[in-house]
């Protein structure tokens, strides 16, 4: 939730729709709701992904290091990467180390994670680009001012679906690997859907990361790739809301990030006269690029420290590492 506000939010501060702190409020609660809507996507992380028989907690716990740290490292540098797949990089990564490749379901991985991931932000922002130039299309007679208040108030309808698409998707993940943890240890039964207080932990902790605010991506998708009105706005968030919404009902585990970007780079393909700024996005590629085995590397690195100091002492040692790095970050 801190490091995806800006997905949900970002073009509604820079049309200036809703003040900051309205906008992440709203987008608190929402992502609250959404979490409880569906568990499709929680259900490909938990059971869909590996070898629920050949991972242990130990492996669980190292992958959760890979993708927090990629996360905060990405933050830092005010990049919209995913944290959805430095989540699945990680828990991939560390399960490799642990168990080797016939642990990982490759074909989930392929069908459900890395096709979305490519293909969502290229149908996103030809859905945006088609939705920009029919609203300046059927506009027209409008004067500027009267067109951009409209749309205005039409941004806090379509940036409140964005914010419960993105409580249907994103809180998936930590749900599916919260369950996958429990699946592991003998808790529950595998393929099991995950319990209800991992759905209201998880729900409540992306509402509050979404409040705390990600102000250095809001800048970058804001103000870094176009420059947005509010017509644009309403239709980068409308098509991010219906390819997130959908992807969720198949239980796809896609980037909202990827899909938020890609609506905003087609609001600027869609507009006439409107300039796209093809070097950010082109650094927010290579950072997709490089997210999953960057995770990985670094959730495999963090199981085999845990592993060679012997897992109970060493998932402490990753817990104290993990502990230290984010606060350096948060500082910087």
């Amino acid at each position: 939730g801190f490091h995806d506000t800006g997905n949900a939010m970002a073009t509604s501060i820079a049309t200036k729709a809703l003040s900051p702190r309205v906008a992440v409020a709203l987008s608190g609660v929402l992502n609250l709701v959404g979490a409880f809507l569906s568990l499709s996507v929680a259900a490909t992380i938990a059971s869909g992904l590996v070898d629920t028989h050949l991972v242990t907690l130990t492996v669980v716990f190292a992958g959760l290091c890979g993708g927090i740290i990629w996360n905060l490292a990405t933050w830092l540098l005010g990049i919209p990467s995913s944290s959805s797949h430095a989540l699945i990089g990680g828990v991939i990564g560390s399960t490799l180390a642990a168990a080797g490749g016939h642990a990982v379901l490759w074909h989930t991985l392929v069908s459900k994670v890395i096709i979305p991931a490519g293909l969502s932000p290229v149908i996103a922002a030809l859905v945006a680009a088609s939705g920009t130039w029919l609203l300046y299309r059927i506009s027209r007679s409008l004067t500027a001012g009267s067109r951009s208040h409209g749309f205005r108030i039409g941004q806090i309808g379509s940036a409140s679906m964005v914010s419960l698409a993105h409580g249907t998707n994103d809180a998936q993940k930590t749900m599916g690997v919260i369950t996958l943890a429990l699946i592991v240890s003998g808790t529950i039964p595998a393929n099991a859907n995950a319990p209800f207080w991992v759905i209201l932990t998880c729900a409540l902790a992306i509402s509050l990361g979404t409040y705390l605010g990600g102000w250095r991506v809001i800048r970058t998708l804001g103000k870094g790739l176009v420059e947005i009105e509010s017509p644009q706005g309403m239709a980068a968030e409308s098509a991010s809301a219906a390819v997130i919404l959908l992807s969720a009902s198949f239980g796809y585990s896609l980037s909202t990030t990827h899909v938020a970007t890609g609506s905003i780079i087609g609001t600027g393909l869609g507009k006439k006269g409107a300039e796209v700024r093809w070097s950010v996005a082109g650094r927010m590629a290579t950072a997709w690029i490089f997210t999953l085995p960057s995770a990985a590397v670094v959730g495999a690195g963090a199981y085999a420290l845990a592993h060679a100091i012997g897992n109970t002492a060493g998932v402490v040692v990753d817990l104290i590492l993990l502990l230290a790095v984010a606060t350096l970050i948060y500082l910087r």
